[in-house]
């Protein structure tokens, strides 16, 4: 497959700024040192997704958040693992991600195939880079289709951002230097649709994809809770079924990522952000918030 043009993230706080630079933490540009999330502005503007601390037309009020052990944030505290000059010029760039849940309560992960380069093996919800023109969803409704095989009409589905991920790869500096680094903006789609009716229209991409899932909020549940510092959402593993899907073991969905050695089969670190949004949310509104 050709290589494709990116959008680029762009960082604006007090009026300055410019392109973000490959292997520096966004999320840390808007927070303290000791601290992991910040609330931005952010949107598409003449091409590049612009974060900033300010709100500017058509932008979005949301969380950006980078996981505990960000390889960014490491290599700002060492200075001595300094990036080759090939990396540096790279960029940060834009991603969607679409955490698409059924009207039968359930919600779609993919297991990216083996061969892939970044995350192989790893559990997320469909997803890949914003190309120059597109809008966040469009993005995310393209590459949902190129993954899955699977278009929503329009009509038969609402959607809001969630949030925005820093994310690394590899995502810890234990097992190298960073050679992949972008600003993942999850989107949460509402379809109208049952799961069934969904997955009958279903052809996931080979290499791309190896094994899919709807899971049921009781597995998300536990999932969100596996991220360190999550809130325990009331339900252990032993409340939870063996398998899901097509006879996948629930305990893959379990697993943390290892802080050193080889990654295991897991569901990302971001997509747990994305379901601890999502989960927070539905909470909040079944105790009667806005």
């Amino acid at each position: 497959m050709a290589r494709m043009a990116r959008v680029l993230v762009h960082v604006r706080r007090g009026g300055a700024g410019g392109p973000a630079r490959f292997g520096q933490s966004v999320t840390g540009a808007f927070c303290a040192a000791h601290e992991d999330a910040a609330v931005v502005s952010c949107g598409l503007e003449r091409g590049r997704f612009l974060l900033s601390d300010a709100a500017f037309p058509g932008s979005a009020v949301t969380l950006l958040e980078r996981p505990r052990s960000c390889p960014a944030k490491r290599l700002g505290e060492q200075p001595a693992l300094a990036l080759p000059a090939e990396l540096r010029g790279r960029g940060v760039a834009a991603g969607a991600a679409v955490l698409l849940r059924a009207s039968t309560g359930r919600v779609l992960l993919t297991r990216r195939a083996a061969g892939l380069r970044a995350f192989p093996n790893v559990w997320v919800p469909p997803g890949g880079h914003v190309e120059p023109g597109e809008e966040l969803l469009d993005a995310g409704l393209r590459e949902l289709e190129e993954e899955t095989g699977l278009r929503l009409e329009a009509g038969t589905f609402s959607w809001r951002l969630l949030g925005l991920w820093e994310s690394l790869y590899p995502p810890t500096l234990s097992r190298g230097l960073p050679r992949r680094h972008h600003i993942v903006a999850y989107l949460l789609l509402l379809s109208a649709e049952p799961h069934q009716r969904l997955e009958a229209r279903m052809r996931p991409s080979e290499s791309e994809v190896s094994a899919y899932a709807w899971l049921e909020p009781p597995v998300l549940e536990a999932i969100a809770a596996t991220e360190e510092g999550a809130e325990s959402w009331g339900r252990g593993p032993g409340a939870l079924p063996p398998t899901v899907g097509a006879q996948l073991p629930t305990g893959t969905f379990l697993n943390a990522a290892p802080a050193q050695g080889e990654d295991v089969e897991r569901v990302s670190t971001g997509t747990k952000f994305a379901l601890r949004l999502w989960l927070e949310a539905c909470g909040e509104r079944g105790r009667g918030r806005p």
